[in-house]
């Protein structure tokens, strides 16, 4: 039966400094490091090997999947790389410590930014230095100013019912090393998370989740790959 495997990249250098990151690119911690091979030791120990990747265009996810698959000795599987699956875009908030913002704008309203369902953060502007208009990755893309995970979710799920979906379907086991929110997108729409709850939900960095499929493409409850 097809299976799902979904990895939160491992820790970045601005998750350790509580920094917010959205689109902006940002590498490993040595923790981060030791969390993807720590993943992908976990998957070859349950023997839950990975057929076809997908993973975001940022370092963090994709240096994520690559420590993992090496670990699990599958580095040689076909490999996707998509914009529709980088973090959710923090808009104005990128950068900025999550500490001082919420001193500066009081919990509630950082809470607010952070977790609503609908309720993006301020537009980042276009003189910020996290403009990403000259980024060539981002070549011929409408990059975001901001995202709610609502937006996100409309942009993760039309690729995974177009791209990923379709490889899961021929049987495979698919690996996503994604991100926070571009997980919690895939996670609400096949855990059918309601809006309100998903605000709770919170995916640890390197640790492997899995959704087993049955045979009507139908996804069961997840569970974490240390748990099985």
């Amino acid at each position: 039966m097809p299976k799902l495997i979904l990895v939160r990249h491992g820790q970045s250098q601005w998750n350790l400094e509580n920094r917010f990151t959205g689109w902006w690119d940002v590498d490993l911690t040595e923790k981060g490091v030791a969390e993807a091979v720590a993943a992908g030791h976990l998957l070859r120990e349950k023997a839950v090997l990975p057929t076809f990747a997908f993973t975001s265009l940022q370092t963090r996810a994709i240096r994520t999947l690559h420590l993992a698959l090496e670990a699990a000795g599958r580095l040689w599987i076909p490999e996707v790389k998509d914009w529709r699956l980088n973090e959710r875009h923090y808009g104005g908030l990128t950068g900025l410590d999550k500490a001082e913002t919420a001193a500066k704008h009081g919990d509630d309203q950082v809470k607010i930014w952070r977790r609503s369902f609908d309720i993006p953060p301020p537009e980042l502007e276009a003189a910020s230095e996290y403009d990403l208009a000259s980024d060539p990755r981002y070549a011929g893309i409408a990059i975001p100013n901001t995202e709610s995970l609502k937006l996100t979710i409309e942009r993760v799920l039309p690729y995974w019912e177009s791209t990923i979906l379709p490889v899961l379907a021929r049987g495979e086991t698919v690996i996503i090393a994604a991100h926070g929110n571009s997980l919690r997108a895939l996670a609400k729409h096949l855990s059918a998370i309601s809006d309100a709850d998903i605000t709770d939900l919170e995916i640890p960095t390197g640790q492997p989740i899995i959704y087993d499929f049955d045979e009507t493409m139908q996804p069961r409850e997840r569970y974490y790959l240390k748990d099985a």
